[in-house]
């Protein structure tokens, strides 16, 4: 029993100090919000605040790769999110329901739901529920697109609470993300040999008569978010023409937008890439949601 008495304390410890970095570093970070429940599990986002210089706007970051959403501790995000909470911005690290266990569809309803939580508790969150913008990669880009182009005003006759409440966002920065579903399903279905995309099999495991309602290059209306895509045009998984398909759409209905393709970049950013991404991304919102 000791050396579990002692790795639980080591962890504790750990913990500990953790929170006190991202304290000393300007951040307060509370932990395991609970937005609703699936088969008895919560489903939760951690919020990291700046200490001072808040603007209350509201950044939700979507936890998804291959619609895989994994708990990590939220410590580390503050160091990669720090431009944005440098700015004012609070972030919400969005967790759904994750793949093999629930498909794509559901996860898309999950984050649905954060929204609609985050806009409903907006002043106890110590946000502006009409300036929430979302963002994702990959698998967390599709579902941040999502919102951005499928959201509603809630469902007045609901008897949740959360489900009466909007869940349209404001803006949309998105990297390197899946848009047509249909199409993504028919490269796994050809057994396309890359890796991350044979990863995305288990979330398709849904009625494919529901993939053009999950694919955001067919919801594209005129009151869209504004929207910003970054892409590599070396990317094996989720070819850049996605995201050019996406920007002419939202062109074509009149929605600002703007695509930043990254040359030789893949599905994913490394090094000044990623830092490229992260100042594009911290602009877009603060234009579209910092009040000036």
């Amino acid at each position: 029993m000791k050396p579990k008495i002692a790795a639980l304390s080591l962890l504790a410890v750990s913990s500990c100090l953790a929170a006190q970095l991202a304290a000393a570093n300007g951040v307060k970070i509370t932990r395991d919000v609970v937005y609703g429940h699936k088969d008895g599990m919560a489903l939760t986002f951690d919020v990291l605040r700046p200490e001072s210089g808040a603007n209350r706007a509201a950044v939700l970051v979507m936890v998804s790769g291959g619609w895989i959403s994994r708990w990590s501790a939220p410590e580390p995000f503050a160091g990669r999110m720090k431009p944005l909470l440098d700015t004012g911005f609070t972030v919400f690290l969005v967790r759904h329901g994750s793949s093999p266990k629930y498909n794509l569809t559901e996860a898309v309803a999950d984050v649905r739901r954060a929204v609609r939580y985050v806009r409903l508790h907006g002043a106890d969150l110590g946000i502006d529920p009409n300036r929430i913008g979302v963002t994702g990669g990959s698998a967390g880009g599709h579902l941040a697109l999502m919102l951005g182009t499928a959201s509603d005003d809630g469902d007045p006759d609901a008897k949740d609470e959360v489900l009466r409440a909007s869940d349209r966002v404001a803006a949309v920065v998105a990297y390197f993300p899946p848009v047509d579903l249909r199409e993504t399903n028919r490269r796994i279905m050809a057994g396309v040999d890359v890796g991350m995309l044979e990863r995305f099999r288990p979330a398709f495991t849904f009625d494919m008569s529901l993939a053009a309602s999950v694919s955001p290059l067919l919801q594209v209306t005129p009151d869209d978010a504004p929207t910003l895509l970054v892409h590599g045009d070396k990317d094996l998984v989720i070819d850049v023409a996605a995201s050019r398909q996406m920007h002419k759409a939202f062109q074509e209905k009149g929605v600002p937008t703007d695509l930043i393709v990254i040359e030789g970049a893949g599905h994913g950013f490394q090094g000044e890439d990623a830092a490229r991404a992260l100042r594009a991304m911290v602009a877009w919102f603060d234009n579209y949601l910092a009040q000036k």
